[in-house]
């Protein structure tokens, strides 16, 4: 986490101010349970309240001597609260304050990126709708396919990020759990009460059973739609990065005035945003298999996961916030060239309609393999020797004797390719 690839609120979630902030009130909430229950005097609770607080410099004074973060921020509390404090913590384990914390923080830092992609479902929604008739080539293997549209091309990317964001609402109810259940996770030494208030409290589920830490399935499973949502935003960049190429030229990031591309080419446009978005779609993936790596914990704890976490919760986070803002103010201001794109598509003399003339063939009485063989026989010629398809074809024997130049002038309608393009975007956007 680098303040070049970082932005300020989801930082924040991450900095020790938020996270004794929550701690507080984890042991707040949990003291108001247990005054309810009767097991600590009313007093104490209200004390907690009204006179925690906690000092970020003191506490690490203290950690450098107890060697433990948790201890170190209840001694600093204590030192603030006065002898009610020795009311705090009853019955409860750091792992529950810590897991408790981290949850908190980990929905907290979902809510943001749900909303970033929202903003980048939007831009592509509207820059969908823009392109929604422009015509450009489909390509497989890098080669020129059929006829699309770039307002399908969009319409692909709209829906594949709004299966992200039900993968992350999924991710973000299933890693909000509390857990406030003691040592070993048996409620010995604390009513489930406890646990139950805290839990509605601080907006969380009851964890059912955490034997003194959440099980980290959860924790990979939320890491785990990081990486897949990281990997779309690289899907996206790859594209783009593609189309500003300068044999296509198709689309292209937006280049500022005064931006610079080359410290020793003065001509040159790069796609850095883009080129950007990939590096940075490596690194959140990276965090994945740490993630999965910790779900095997040494019986009811251990903490082989807590140093991953302290890295991964923050750098995944911070790392893919800033990874889908940059996407979205790409998507916002990307250039588009729908006559490179016509240009492109007739680059190949016509061979783009080779399926529909094949697919003719069969239907007027030529056996898939003859027509198949006829089709290609004429498409090396363009291939090789730059003739025009639709005139090759036509001077066919074989073809001609299937195909008069009225209908092979009907299956060379790019309207053909484009006639179920509403049909696309009604099952992506719904009526509009």
């Amino acid at each position: 986490m680098i303040p070049r690839y970082s932005r300020p609120e989801m930082v924040a979630i991450w900095d020790s101010e938020n996270k004794y902030k929550i701690w507080l009130e984890i042991e707040s909430h949990a003291c108001d349970a247990q005054a309810e229950l009767g097991v600590i005097p009313s007093e104490a609770a209200k004390a907690v309240r009204e006179a925690g607080a906690f000092d970020i410099e003191r506490i690490d004074e203290i950690e450098r001597e107890t060697k433990h973060d948790v201890i170190a921020f209840l001694t600093n509390l204590a030192e603030n609260i006065g002898p009610e404090a020795r009311f705090v913590h009853q019955g409860m384990t750091s792992s529950d304050v810590l897991d408790t914390c981290l949850a908190v923080q980990l929905t907290q830092a979902a809510d943001i990126l749900l909303a970033d992609i929202d903003a980048l479902l939007a831009a592509l929604k509207c820059r969908a709708m823009q392109h929604k008739h422009t015509i450009c080539v489909g390509r497989s293997h890098g080669i020129h396919a059929e006829p699309t549209t770039f307002g399908v091309k969009l319409a692909g990317f709209y829906a594949e990020f709004s299966r992200n964001r039900r993968r992350l609402l999924a991710a973000r109810a299933e890693i909000a759990t509390c857990a406030i259940s003691g040592a070993v996770g048996t409620f010995a030494n604390i009513d489930p009460f406890v646990e139950g208030y805290v839990a509605e409290k601080m907006g969380l589920a009851v964890e059912p059973v955490s034997t003194q830490v959440i099980p980290r399935d959860r924790h990979a499973a939320f890491f785990a739609t990081l990486g897949v949502i990281a990997s779309s935003i690289e899907r996206l960049a790859v594209e783009i990065r593609h189309l500003q190429r300068t044999e296509l030229h198709e689309a292209g990031e937006y280049f500022a005035p005064g931006q610079k591309g080359s410290s020793a080419m003065p001509h040159k446009r790069n796609p850095i945003l883009t080129e950007n978005l990939t590096g940075l779609a490596r690194i959140v993936r990276s965090m994945v298999v740490p993630a999965l790596e910790n779900v095997a914990l040494w019986h009811e704890r251990d903490i082989s996961h807590s140093s991953v976490e302290r890295m991964i919760g923050p750098d995944a986070t911070v790392t893919l916030d800033f990874a889908l803002h940059r996407a979205t103010e790409v998507i916002e201001k990307l250039l588009v060239y729908p006559e490179n794109m016509r240009r492109n598509l007739d680059q190949l003399g016509g061979l783009v309609f080779s399926q529909r003339v094949l697919l003719t063939l069969t239907q007027k009485g030529m056996s898939r393999e003859d027509a198949y063989e006829a089709v290609q026989r004429n498409a090396t010629l363009v291939w090789e020797n730059g003739e025009d398809f639709q005139a090759a074809l036509a001077a066919d024997s074989n073809v001609a004797a299937h195909l008069d130049s009225a209908e092979l002038d009907e299956l060379f309608d790019l309207s053909y390719h484009t006639k179920h393009v509403d049909t696309i975007f009604e099952r992506v956007f719904g009526e509009t």
